[in-house]
C-alpha cells in the first residue's frame, strides 16, 4: 500500500478553516510565522479575526487571555519552543491559573525540524506544559489526527496545547479512525510487548511492529496522542497483557510522554519499560532523516528496545 506523507501542521491549518466557517467566536493569533504554522490559511479567508502579534509571544498570550474573557476562542500559533518557553509565565499564571479557554498551537515540535537547529527544535514543551494544572496536552501522529485534535480542542473548554511538526510524515490514520481527547487507541494488537508512541513516532512504532512480527514477536502498538489527561486504563491493560513496554517520542525523555507512562504503570502495574527519545541533549542542524537516525528515533531503535525489554520480563 502506498504511504502518503503530509505535514501535521497542514491538519492544523485545515481545522482552523473549518472553525472559521462554523464558529464565529474563533480568532487566531500568530507571532509572525503564520506561513510556517499554516495560520495564514485562516488569515487569508478571515482577516478580521486574525491578529499578527509580531515576535511578541508574551503579548500574544496576554491578548489571547483577554479575548477569551470576552467570550472568544483564541488559537495562538508559533513555534512550540518559543510558545512554551518564552511565554510560560503568561501561560501558567494568566491562562492556566484562571482556566481560560485559550488554545495553543505549538508548531515545529521535535528534532525533525532539521536545519534550523537546536534553537528552533522544541524538545521540552510536552514536559513543561503537562506539569501545568488545567492544561490539556495533545501530540497528534499525522495531519488527519491533527485536524481532529484541533477541532476537539475548540469543542472543549480550557487551555489546550497542540504539538505538531514541520516535516511531512506518513499518514497512519483515516478519517474514520476514532479520536477522543484523553483516550489512547490501539493501532495493532500484540501479546509480547507494548509500544506506546505519539507524534511522528507512531509510524516508526508500526514499522517496528511489522519487523518484529517477522521474528515471531507480537508487539501491541498504542497511539497515545493525549499526554494529559492520560489514558490510564489503556496503559494499565497494556502492562498487564504484555508485561513489557517501550515508549517512543520525539521529545526529551525527562518529563515527556515516557515519563507520564512510567508514572501510571509504576503505581498500578509495574513492568519493565524502555524509552526511546532524546537523552538530555540539545539537537543540531541536519536533515530530518539524519537527525532521527543520530538521536536514535527510528524503527530500528524501537526494535532493539523491544528486544531488550522483553528480556527483562
Amino acid at each position: 500500500m502506498e504511504i502518503k506523507n503530509k505535514p501535521t501542521r497542514d491538519g492544523y491549518g485545515e481545522a482552523l478553516l473549518i472553525l472559521g466557517e462554523t464558529n464565529k467566536n474563533v480568532v487566531v493569533l500568530d507571532a509572525d510565522v503564520a506561513k510556517s504554522t499554516r495560520a495564514d490559511w485562516f488569515s487569508d479567508k478571515y482577516p478580521e479575526r486574525f491578529i499578527d502579534m509580531g515576535i511578541a509571544e508574551q503579548d500574544m498570550l496576554g491578548t489571547a487571555a483577554g479575548l477569551s474573557i470576552a467570550g472568544k476562542i483564541p488559537f495562538v500559533s508559533t513555534y512550540g519552543v518559543f510558545l512554551a518557553g518564552r511565554a510560560w509565565d503568561q501561560i501558567r499564571t494568566t491562562i492556566c491559573y484562571s482556566n481560560l479557554n485559550v488554545k495553543l498551537g505549538g508548531a515545529h515540535g521535535g528534532i525533525s525540524v532539521g536545519p534550523d537547529g537546536a534553537t528552533h527544535q522544541g524538545l521540552e514543551e510536552v514536559a513543561i506544559m503537562r506539569v501545568l494544572p488545567n492544561m490539556t496536552v495533545v501530540v497528534p501522529c499525522d495531519a488527519i489526527e491533527t485536524k481532529k485534535a484541533t477541532l476537539a480542542a475548540a469543542a472543549m473548554y480550557g487551555p489546550c496545547y497542540l504539538r505538531f511538526g514541520r516535516e511531512a510524515v506518513p499518514i497512519v490514520t483515516e478519517e474514520n479512525t476514532p479520536f477522543e481527547i484523553g483516550k489512547g487507541y490501539v493501532l495493532k494488537d500484540g501479546k509480547d510487548v507494548s509500544i506506546i508512541a505519539n507524534g511522528s513516532m507512531v509510524f516508526e512504532a508500526l514499522r517496528a511492529s511489522e519487523e518484529l512480527q517477522k521474528e515471531g514477536i507480537e508487539a501491541r502498538v498504542i497511539n497515545l496522542h493525549t499526554v494529559k489527561p492520560i489514558d490510564e486504563n489503556i496503559l494499565i491493560k497494556a502492562a498487564y497483557d504484555t508485561g513489557a513496554i517501550v515508549t517512543a517520542e520525539e521529545h526529551q525523555i525527562t518529563g515527556g510522554m515516557g515519563s507520564a507512562v512510567a508514572e501510571i504503570v509504576s503505581r498500578n502495574q509495574p513492568v519493565p519499560i524502555e524509552m526511546i527519545g532524546i537523552f538530555d541533549t540539545f539537537g543540531e542542524s541536519g536533515t530530518p532523516d539524519e537527525l532521527m537516525t543520530k538521536y536514535g528515533l527510528t524503527y530500528l531503535d524501537i526494535i532493539k528496545a523491544a528486544k531488550r525489554v522483553i528480556e527483562r520480563k
